[in-house]
């Protein structure tokens, strides 16, 4: 048990608890990190495939619009720190960055332990101190306003100002548990339900044979059907990937939050393929014919090889109810008008999303009651969120990374700000 008291006290050394510890000590707070376990940013060093995807070089808009509908809750925290400020923090420090295809900025290197280099040896620059394999079970608070944190094992510490930076509960041996979430509860927040996000979707009906095959120039929509509503959801074209329980790739992982949402409030859903998305279907029927006059005598597993690749084809036929060695001379147009069918809508039934998988927890302290200019609580005085346990998520391509260094910079910033006259913004 400490027995000195700490201006800020921060729970969760993730990005977004590092950087709310590096902004309140450069503005001169006395900081206490607490990470549950034995190092910082065991999730950070996994991101972006191990090359962590820092952010996205788009604008304020587009990066709003990769979120699930509520992505204007962070215009105070990028009008803050966006991926400008965010670039220039690790420049200045000497990581070098690249923005690749489609916005997506990685360290040169492609290695996400530099990004954690940089933020820990500022860190430590700053006087942060940090308190390793310590776990916390509560926040104290009395007349409304923070007290202090308690600690599992024993005694606690005194706190006027504590930041909660505990993350979701996807990547489970990582550390993230949902502790943040019932801490927060516990005061009195509401939390939406914590579901996967960023996932491979669970079919109801796999095929073996398509396991690791990647469709590449395809377009996904879902459609579903939730308390008597229809409704659809649409990706731009892109690419999916098949795994052995069912479908992930880029596409279906960017709707997979909104799945989850949708199937835990009991919708069905279903994953629609279109593996010609640049095909009208008269264009793509008159295609057909033209396959079909030029190899009259020819198999349609073959034929379909021009279309797709081989290892889809043989499934294809099974899914349009056809034989694969059918000659193309003995198609009827009924038939082919099921195989065009199948060419712009190859379904499967949606069974669940897996968080054993899941990149990120998609829900969260709910976003009513959290100022957004300065991440404090609305309920309890000297409180503050950031990152992940806050009911935020986005598509893939550093939206999620970003999202959490700037919440945790503003929650920094305005933690600090509390102690010489600045308020939570109530």
């Amino acid at each position: 048990m400490r027995v000195h008291k700490p201006d800020i006290v921060i729970i969760g050394a993730g990005p977004a608890g590092m950087m709310a510890a590096i902004r309140s000590g450069q503005l001169g707070q006395g900081v206490l990190l607490l990470e549950r376990n034995p190092s910082c940013g065991r999730k950070l060093l996994l991101s972006g495939k191990g090359r962590c995807n820092l952010s996205n070089a788009c604008s304020r808009e587009e990066f709003f619009s990769r979120f699930s509908g509520q992505g204007e809750f962070l215009r105070n925290a990028l009008d803050k720190f966006y991926y400008p400020e965010l670039t220039a923090f690790f420049e200045k420090r000497g990581l070098e960055l690249l923005v690749e295809r489609q916005g997506r900025i990685f360290p040169s290197r492609g290695d996400s332990a530099d990004v954690l280099r940089v933020l820990l040896e500022e860190m430590e620059s700053l006087g942060v101190e940090i308190s390793y394999n310590c776990r916390v079970r509560g926040i104290e608070t009395g007349g409304g306003s923070v007290r202090g944190v308690i600690l599992e094992d024993s005694g606690s510490i005194a706190a006027e100002r504590v930041i909660l930076a505990c993350g979701g509960v996807s990547y489970a041996f990582t550390g993230s548990s949902g502790d943040g979430q019932e801490m927060a509860r516990g005061l009195g927040h509401t939390i939406s339900p914590l579901l996967p996000a960023l996932a491979p979707l669970r079919a109801v009906k796999t095929y073996p044979a398509l396991k690791g095959l990647s469709l590449k120039n395809v377009r996904v929509a879902v459609s579903f059907l939730n308390k008597g509503k229809k409704g659809r959801l649409e990706s731009p074209v892109g690419e999916v990937a098949f795994h052995s329980r069912g479908i992930g790739g880029a596409l279906a992982l960017s709707l997979s939050g909104r799945i989850s949402r949708l199937l835990a409030e009991g919708a069905r859903a279903r994953l629609e393929i279109d593996l010609k998305p640049g095909l009208e279907r008269g264009v793509l029927d008159a295609r057909l014919l033209r396959e079909f006059k030029a190899a009259p005598q020819a198999g349609l597993e073959d034929i379909l090889y021009a279309l797709m690749p081989e290892q889809l084809a043989a499934v294809f036929c099974y899914v349009c109810g056809l034989p694969a060695g059918k000659k193309a001379n003995q198609i009827t147009a009924a038939e082919r008008s099921v195989i065009l069918d199948r060419l712009k809508c190859f379904g499967f039934d949606i069974e669940g999303v897996s968080m054993d998988e899941a990149m990120i927890t998609s829900g969260g302290v709910s976003l009513k009651q959290i100022n957004p200019r300065t991440m404090g609580s609305r309920l309890v005085k000297g409180l503050y969120f950031a990152g992940e346990m806050i009911d935020l998520d986005a598509d893939t391509g550093g939206f999620n990374l970003q999202a959490a260094f700037s919440t945790g910079y503003l929650a920094g910033e305005s933690a600090a700000s509390r102690k010489t006259g600045g308020s939570d913004g109530k």
